[in-house]
């Protein structure tokens, strides 16, 4: 459901949240080795996310990427959204222009609900309780 490219920058800021603060700034490069993203991937989506708030960064011999309280509050939706777009998680499955609720495709039944479920969990999900989940065991997420 999700492409390459949000799976990394989900995982480039969950590790951020695991690891970062504001006074011990985490480099690209660190990231990328963590979460076994290509490094310049790792820096283009950050830098991506960065420019939108989703992550803060600081330029210098002590730079880096870090998560702040505002960055925590972030929905998991603004995520997915910047790097590929809503259309992605709201199209048709099959990909067909004209699939609605007045003219469903064949699967438009089977995975309404569920994908509109989907939908409203992550747009109502924070970067923070996922954050959350890993520290405290509930989720597994290699960092």
């Amino acid at each position: 459901m999700f492409s390459n490219s949000v799976k990394y920058a989900i995982k480039a800021v969950l590790y951020l949240g695991v690891n970062s603060s504001e006074k011990q700034r985490i480099r690209a490069k660190v990231i990328s080795e963590a979460t076994d993203i290509p490094e310049a991937y790792a820096s283009k989506l950050l830098q991506e996310l960065s420019r939108h708030d989703v992550v803060s960064s600081a330029k210098g011999p002590h730079g880096g990427f870090y998560l702040t309280d505002k960055n925590r509050n972030t929905p998991l939706f603004k995520i997915v959204s910047l790097i590929d777009g809503e259309h992605r998680l709201t199209s048709c499955v099959l990909s067909l222009q004209k699939c609605d609720d007045s003219h469903p495709c064949p699967l438009h039944e089977m995975v309404g609900q569920t994908k509109a479920d989907f939908l409203k969990s992550i747009q109502h999900t924070t970067v923070g309780q996922l954050i959350a989940d890993v520290k405290e065991g509930k989720s597994y997420l290699p960092l």
